[in-house]
C-alpha cells in the first residue's frame, strides 16, 4: 500500500464523496455483491478504479456518493462483516487534498543555466547582501520579506477543536495561507511551534521576524495571546495581528455599522452586550469602545463583570474597569434587559425567544458561537431586527476572511510599522461600504468572502489610516498625490 495512503476514523469525514480501496477474493465473492451491499446502505457507486489484482485477489477503489456521513458507518461496518473483502482504507476529497499538504514554494524564475545560477545564489548574489548590510531597509525591497506573512500558532487554542497541538493545526495555517494568497495575493508561510511557553513563543518569533514583513498570530489560547501580542507589538518593527482577536473585531464592528443603518440608531446611543470575554470578546469590545459605544456590559462566567469586583485575570480586570459604566450587576439575562446590541462569543443555545424580547426595540442580535449559536435565528427570526452568526449556513456571517487578506495587504505595502486601532476601524468602514444603500437589508449586512471589492477597499483605507497615524514607512505612489 502507498505510504502516503490516509487512514481515518469514519467521525473525521466531512465530504458526500469518499473512496473506498477494498482487497477482495474474486473467486469466492464477485463485484456485484459488493456493490449491492454498498447501495443497500446508502451508498451510490460512481467509479471504480483497478488499483492491482491477480486471478485469485482484486484490489479496487471505488468513489462512492453518500447523502449523510453515517451511511459511511453502515457501509464500512456492512463491508467490515463480508468474509473474503478487506476494507484497506477510506478516505475522502478533503483528505485527499491535504496529501502532501496544501501550498508549495516556486521559484519566480527559472534556473536555465551557469548565468541564472551565479544571479540567484552564488556569487552575484553577495552584491545584495552586502547592499542589505549597508541598508537594513533594503531587506522590504530586496528579499521576500516585502510580500511575506508569518502565520504563526502554537495549536492551543484552534476553533471547534481546542488545545490540538502544533502538528494536527498546520492544516489550518496552511490553509490561511492559501487564503492570504487567493484573496490578497500575500505570500505567507504556516509555522507551528512546539511550545506553548510565552517566553519561548515571544523570543522564537522575534528570532525569526527578519524573514518577514507581518505576523498573523493564529490559535493561541487566552489569557496569553494578550501578552504575547503585545510584547511582540513593542519589540518588533513589523505588524503584529491575532486574526482571532482582531480579524472577528473589524467583521463584527463591520456588520455593526450597517445593523445600525437598518435600525436607525446611533452607536453613540447603545447599549450593548458581550458575553464570552475571551480574547475576541475583548477584542470586540475595544473596536467598539474605540467606535464610539458609551454604554458596553461584559458577561462571563462571573456573570456581569463589574469594577467594584475583583478578577485574577488582568485582562477581566482592565475589562471591568473600562466598561459597565453604571456598575450593573447580575448576569446574562440582567444585562439584556433594554440592551439594543447582543454579540455572543460565548457557546451555543444560552438565550431563548423571551430573553430576546426583554431587549430594547428592534434588537441586533450577533449569535457568533460556533457551530450553535447562542440562540437560533429561527427561533427570533420576527422579534430581532438583524441577525448574524459564525455560520455560512446563515446569513451575515461574521468571517475573519474578510479581513486578514486586505489587512495585511494594506500594511505590506505602505511598510506599516504596526496595524493601530485606526487601521482596525478603517478595515470595518471598508468591508461596510462594500454594500450599497439600496442592496442593504436585514439579511446582506455583510458581503460574501468572494466579492472581489473586498481587499482593494480595504487596502485603500487601511493605507491612508497608516499614513494619518504615522505608522506607515513608505507611501505608495497613488498616495503621494493625496499629499
Amino acid at each position: 500500500m502507498n505510504p502516503t495512503t490516509l487512514i481515518q476514523s469514519q467521525s473525521s469525514y466531512s465530504g458526500k464523496s469518499v473512496i473506498l480501496r477494498l482487497e477482495f477474493n474474486s473467486e469466492s465473492t464477485k463485484f456485484g455483491q459488493v456493490a449491492s451491499l454498498i447501495s443497500e446502505n446508502g451508498g451510490d457507486i460512481v467509479a471504480i478504479d483497478i488499483i492491482s489484482g491477480n486471478k485469485s485477489i482484486s484490489v479496487r477503489d471505488l468513489t462512492v456518493n453518500v447523502s449523510d456521513t453515517a451511511d459511511i458507518d453502515r457501509i464500512t461496518e456492512a463491508l467490515g462483516r463480508t468474509p473474503d473483502v478487506k476494507l484497506v482504507h477510506v478516505s475522502d476529497r478533503t483528505f485527499l487534498l491535504h496529501l502532501g499538504g496544501k501550498i508549495s514554494i516556486t521559484p519566480k524564475t527559472p534556473i536555465q543555466n551557469r548565468d541564472d545560477l551565479s544571479r540567484v545564489y552564488t556569487p552575484d548574489v553577495a552584491r545584495v547582501c552586502l547592499a542589505i548590510k549597508d541598508d537594513p531597509q533594503k531587506a522590504h525591497t530586496l528579499t521576500v520579506k516585502r510580500n511575506m506573512v508569518a502565520v504563526i500558532s502554537d495549536g492551543s487554542a484552534v476553533l471547534g477543536l481546542g488545545n490540538i497541538g502544533p502538528h494536527p493545526a498546520m492544516p489550518v495555517m496552511e490553509g490561511k495561507a492559501m487564503l492570504f494568497k487567493q484573496f490578497a495575493d500575500v505570500d505567507s508561510f504556516p509555522i507551528c511551534l512546539d511550545t506553548q511557553d510565552t517566553e519561548e513563543i515571544i523570543r522564537t518569533i522575534k528570532h525569526i521576524a527578519p524573514a518577514f514583513g507581518g505576523i498573523n498570530l493564529e490559535d493561541i489560547s487566552s489569557p496569553r495571546c494578550f501578552e504575547i501580542e503585545s510584547r511582540l507589538r513593542q519589540e518588533l518593527d513589523i505588524p503584529v495581528f491575532h486574526d482571532d482577536q482582531h480579524g472577528t473585531a473589524v467583521v463584527l464592528y463591520a456588520g455593526l455599522i450597517n445593523a445600525l443603518k437598518i435600525v436607525g440608531k446611533d452607536i453613540h446611543d447603545l447599549k450593548v452586550v458581550v458575553c464570552g470575554i475571551g480574547a475576541a470578546g475583548i477584542a470586540c469590545s475595544k473596536i467598539l469602545l474605540a467606535a464610539g459605544v458609551k454604554n458596553l456590559l461584559g458577561v462571563d462566567v462571573e456573570g456581569i463583570l463589574n469594577a467594584n469586583d475583583e478578577y485574577a485575570n488582568p485582562m477581566k480586570q482592565w475589562y471591568a474597569a473600562n466598561t459597565n459604566p453604571d456598575r450593573v450587576s447580575g448576569d446574562l439575562r440582567d444585562a439584556l434587559r433594554g440592551a439594543d446590541v447582543f454579540i455572543g462569543l460565548s457557546r451555543g443555545n444560552l438565550l431563548n425567544r423571551d430573553d430576546i424580547r426583554t431587549m430594547a426595540k428592534d434588537p441586533i442580535v450577533f449569535a457568533m458561537a460556533n457551530p450553535t449559536p447562542e440562540i437560533s435565528p429561527e427561533e427570533i427570526e420576527d422579534i430581532a431586527a438583524v441577525i448574524a452568526t459564525g455560520r455560512s449556513d446563515y446569513p451575515n456571517q461574521i468571517n475573519n476572511v474578510l479581513c486578514f487578506p486586505g489587512m495585511f495587504r494594506g500594511a505590506l505595502d505602505c511598510r506599516a510599522s504596526d496595524i493601530n486601532e485606526e487601521m482596525k476601524l478603517a478595515a470595518a468602514e471598508a468591508i461596510a461600504s462594500i454594500i450599497k444603500p439600496d442592496e442593504l437589508n436585514k439579511h446582506y449586512i455583510i458581503p460574501s468572502v468572494f466579492n472581489t471589492d473586498i481587499v482593494r477597499s480595504i487596502r485603500k483605507q487601511v493605507i491612508e489610516a497608516a499614513i494619518r497615524t504615522k505608522v506607515a514607512r513608505r507611501i505608495p505612489r497613488e498616495f503621494n498625490s493625496q499629499n
